[in-house]
Formats: C-alpha cells, structure tokens, sequence
C-alpha cells in the first residue's frame, strides 16, 4: 500500500474510480477512508487516498506541486492511447505524451492537489 495525499478523500475516491479505473477495495466515507486498487491487477498494490489536513502532509503536497513533480508514476501499457482516453474524459494534462530515453511519459492533474504521471517502456 502507498499513501497518496488528497484535498478531499470522496473527490479523490469519485476520480481514481471514474476516470482512472482503479476499484474499490475499501470504503469507509465516515471515517475518510479510500482505498483503491488496479482493476488489472485487484491483489496487487493499493493507494490509500488520505487527508491532506495536518501541515506535514499539506507542505509535502504543495511542495511537490509548485516544483511540478508527480507524486507517482503509474506504469501503462500505452502513454499515447491512455492520454486520448483521460483526455476525453476531461482530464487536464501538464505534459502532452513525450518520449524519453526510458520511454514515453505524460503528467496530468488529479484534480486533488497532484501531479501524476503516466510511463511506459517505449
């Protein structure tokens, strides 16, 4: 499990689910609790979608979104395909598919306070 910090928990949980396809592995809305999971991969790793409400977890936030760094990468099949499908959806990217050296890569906004970005292996 990796935590990804978030501006709100059931915002957060509607766009990972919605947009991105993650699945629900567990849901507790009274107690802001969202837990999300690859639906390629349903026993594999999951984010926790936590409040960002102490000022430890807010700096980071912010620290990592004014420098325009994502807070994780997320490996996919195909960079190219995968930004027309978010882009169709609505998703707002900061970086247009680019290739690297390492492969293509893309970021966009989570609508929750982060950069995320998108990587395949060229």
């Amino acid at each position: 499990m990796t935590s990804v910090y978030v501006a709100d928990v059931e915002a957060a949980f509607a766009f990972y689910t919605r947009t991105l396809g993650f699945r629900e592995k567990l849901r507790i809305p009274e107690a802001r609790l969202a837990i999300v999971v690859s639906a390629e991969d349903p026993d594999g790793t999951t984010l926790l979608l936590e409040p960002n409400d102490n000022p430890i977890a807010r700096t980071y936030q912010q620290a990592l979104r004014e420098a325009g760094l994502p807070v994780i990468v997320f490996f996919v099949e195909d960079v190219a395909a995968e930004h027309e499908r978010l882009r169709r959806l609505g998703v707002v990217f900061t970086q247009a598919p680019t290739a690297t050296e390492w492969g293509t890569q893309a970021v966009f906004d989570d609508t929750c306070g982060n950069y995320i970005q998108l990587h395949d292996g060229g």
